[in-house]
């Protein structure tokens, strides 16, 4: 074995593998601070995460961008997600549709129930209850709610003025829902966060803004969101990205700090297989080839169910960052 070699050989076998110990009642910080000694599967991952986050967080010229899933917002995670927003520790929500139509008809007082992904659906569906995953949701308490809302929202704007941007407009959905801790749009709007849906009209919400304008005269531009976005990730010396979950959400995050030379920090969160070639499994480092995220940047990624895995992340964060999260409830 040549010199170059055996020293490349005792680089790789540098690190040492740890046996981890739990003690009881130990914080969460303290058992990230475990998975990082004894390596495992994911537990690795998960603790090289925190730190990423942390060092994003604490990091106050980095422009942040939250970035998830509506199907997590069908779930109790609504009111961490709350949490990180209200806080202000993000300045850009990056989501889809269907996060306006569960948090608008949960604030609201939409009622979602426990349910099983073994469920018999054609009996739900002749019951009147629709399934997202394990959560069961009572078909009333969904588009016929969220409708009457959303109409009598967009009467009120369209008398302010006729053209809306889709993000000033979510910011308006937001200003006219009843208080609630747990909203999302409600801590995004007193906290001064912006929301960007890309998908706008691919959810309940968006259909009801496309009925009522075949009645009124209303008109969406979606372009004004694409200049507000530019603007931010250009006007930011760094920027960081907490990323949940895939789809579209997920490359809007992306796609437009390629445009900045990439992310300086990145988390992904995600159950999602790289192996198909898809956006929603691809990780980090696929993101560098297209000018993402940055080859200098600090990024991880976890394969695991957010429900999980986000809450233990937001429960380690030390208390100069964490206690922002209280000043939201």
């Amino acid at each position: 074995m040549s010199e170059e070699k055996r020293g490349h050989r005792f680089k790789l076998l540098g690190e040492l593998v740890q046996d981890a110990h739990i003690t009881p009642n130990m914080s969460v910080a303290g058992l990230l601070e475990e998975y990082s000694k004894m390596g495992g599967f994911m537990a690795r991952h998960l603790s090289d995460s925190f730190k990423v986050l942390c060092e994003m967080l604490s990091d106050s010229e980095s422009t942040n961008f939250l970035s998830f899933t509506a199907d997590l917002v069908s779930t109790g995670l609504r009111g961490v997600l709350a949490q990180l927003v209200g806080s202000g520790l993000f300045k850009v929500v990056i989501t889809t549709c269907g996060t306006l139509d569960h948090d608008i008809a949960r604030s609201l007082g939409a009622r979602y129930s426990f349910g099983s992904f073994d469920a018999d659906d054609v009996e739900l569906r002749e019951l009147g209850i629709s399934r997202l995953g394990n959560i069961f949701i009572p078909v009333e308490d969904y588009g016929a709610l969220t409708e009457k809302f959303v109409h009598s929202t967009l009467a009120e704007a369209g008398a302010a003025k006729r053209e809306w941007g889709v993000r000033e407009l979510i910011d308006l959905f937001a200003s006219k829902l009843p208080m609630d801790e747990n909203s999302i749009l409600r801590a995004a709007h007193t906290a001064g966060v912006r929301v960007y849906v890309p998908g706008f009209v691919d959810g309940a919400v968006g259909t009801h803004v496309f009925t009522f304008s075949q009645t009124h005269s209303f008109t969406l531009n979606i372009l004004r969101d694409m200049s507000e976005l530019s603007d931010i990730v250009f006007d930011s010396r760094r920027t960081g990205a907490l990323i949940i979950g895939g789809g579209i959400s997920k490359h809007h995050t992306i796609w437009w700090n390629q445009f900045k030379d990439g992310l300086d920090y990145a988390v992904y969160l995600t159950t999602a297989s790289e192996y198909d070639g898809s956006l929603s499994g691809a990780r980090p480092k696929e993101a560098i080839s297209w000018n993402k995220i940055k080859p200098t940047s600090k990024h991880a990624v976890v394969i695991g169910d957010a429900t999980i895995t986000l809450p233990l992340l937001v429960a380690a964060l030390p208390e100069k960052i964490g206690a922002r999260l209280k000043r939201t409830h």
